[in-house]
């Protein structure tokens, strides 16, 4: 099972929002796709994506997809082997360290099943997706 997951920050109103989505198997250029086009459903209006360098991110296919909806979407990558620029890993951080800490199960659906309830969580608290953005050292000014 692979999860992928964005966080979305408005300055005016202040606004945070996480977007998750879940695939059975690893993430590929399909699952990228599906992946994008949830986020234009979910978030309106012009959209910065910063992302890593998974692969899947450089197949011609999201390639071209991105350079036909440049007119709202405008993606910038993440420096190699800096996962600490990345909010999103923030996310994944706090996930591992509360909703999944010492939890053994025997099949994929408890931990997806935790792991949605803590972005439930997260969605009523904010603030807590703003600090992902501070200790990320990043702003909205």
């Amino acid at each position: 099972m692979s999860a992928i997951g964005a966080l979305a920050y408005r300055q005016q109103p202040r606004q945070a929002r996480l977007l998750l989505l879940f695939q059975p198997g690893p993430v590929k250029t399909k699952g990228i796709l599906r992946f994008l086009r949830h986020l234009r459903r979910h978030v309106h209006g012009r959209v910065v994506l910063f992302w890593d360098g998974l692969q899947a991110h450089r197949a011609v296919e999201v390639k071209d997809w991105i350079q036909a909806n440049r007119h709202w979407l405008s993606v910038e990558r993440l420096p190699a082997y800096a996962p600490e620029l990345n909010p999103v890993e923030g996310l994944w951080s706090w996930t591992k360290g509360t909703r999944l800490a010492n939890v053994c199960a025997d099949s994929l659906g408890p931990l997806v099943a935790r792991v949605k309830k803590g972005a439930s969580h997260l969605r009523r608290h904010p603030n807590t997706l703003f600090g992902f953005l501070a200790k990320a050292d990043l702003s909205l000014d």
